[in-house]
């Protein structure tokens, strides 16, 4: 071979080298960029997974979300934002204010054992009541306006009997001795008010809302969870001074029995401190 085309192979051969180092050096870059771009796009990715993390841990709950919401007030009520709800006879001269929280045991007790009484007073036209619900049970601290992390069953069941009020007067009366009693009032421990479905099946005892789908809608669209705040708000700023529940005042005075001053948890109690009240 002569020096010539030895050299020209030589040549060819550091050329074909060249062009093969260039490639291999092409493709290191583009799969570095690769590497840098998964690495950013990963880090992205974990920044705004933490950040819709952080959104979602500071995003207000549903009733806390509801605070500053129009209300929308079930019918045959009265007062700011429909948290007037009296029931009775107007020809009755007194009004006997009831001061209850949906989960609250003692009330259930009540009801179950004095509620027919109070029934009967209400339909004989022995005197007015004057609802007002409380929610405190779930965590709601009275007077600051904070919605608390016990539960919401109280909040829900609220909502649930404005819709049962929307309905009537009586509708409302029969749901809440329905919630009330043995059959369907849970454990203060279990929250079982804060499922519409159960809230739903309890008001299917009851005639005037079986199978109501105003109702039912009403309740599974929280059309008076605003409201359920709102009579909340009324229970926590009451100027009776009432704390707890059940509480019983007519004429600004707190009815109680005994040295405790605690309420009428039977028939002949609750006659009697009525009674006074009423001759009061």
């Amino acid at each position: 071979m002569s020096k010539r085309n030895s050299q020209a192979a030589k040549s060819a051969a550091r050329e074909r080298l060249r062009l093969e180092r260039e490639k291999q050096a092409k493709r290191a870059k583009i799969k570095r960029q690769v590497v840098v771009a998964c690495s950013v796009v990963g880090v992205l990715a974990l920044a705004g997974g933490i950040g819709y993390a952080v959104v979602q841990s500071n995003k207000p709950g549903h009733w806390e979300a509801l605070k500053d919401d129009k209300v929308v007030a079930p019918a045959n009520t009265t007062g700011a934002n429909g948290t007037t709800v009296v029931i009775g006879k107007s020809s009755a001269k007194k009004t006997l204010k009831v001061y209850e929280d949906p989960r609250c045991p003692i009330c259930a007790q009540f009801e179950q054992t004095v509620g027919p009484t109070l029934d009967k007073d209400i339909e004989e036209g022995k005197f007015k009541i004057q609802y007002i619900g409380g929610t405190f049970l779930d965590g709601d601290s009275l007077g600051d306006g904070k919605i608390g992390s016990n539960g919401e069953g109280s909040k829900n069941a609220m909502s649930a009997m404005g819709a049962a009020l929307n309905v009537g007067p009586d509708a409302f009366m029969a749901y809440k001795n329905a919630l009330y009693s043995t059959k369907w009032h849970p454990e203060e421990s279990k929250d079982e008010f804060k499922s519409d479905d159960y809230l739903i099946k309890v008001a299917n005892t009851v005639p005037a809302l079986k199978n109501n789908k105003t109702f039912q809608n009403a309740v599974t669209n929280g059309t008076y969870d605003a409201w359920a705040l709102a009579m909340s708000k009324t229970f926590d700023t009451n100027k009776d001074k009432v704390t707890g529940t059940p509480s019983f005042v007519m004429d600004g005075k707190i009815l109680t029995t005994g040295s405790q001053g605690n309420p009428p948890m039977t028939v002949a109690e609750f006659n009697s401190v009525v009674d006074a009240a009423l001759k009061g």
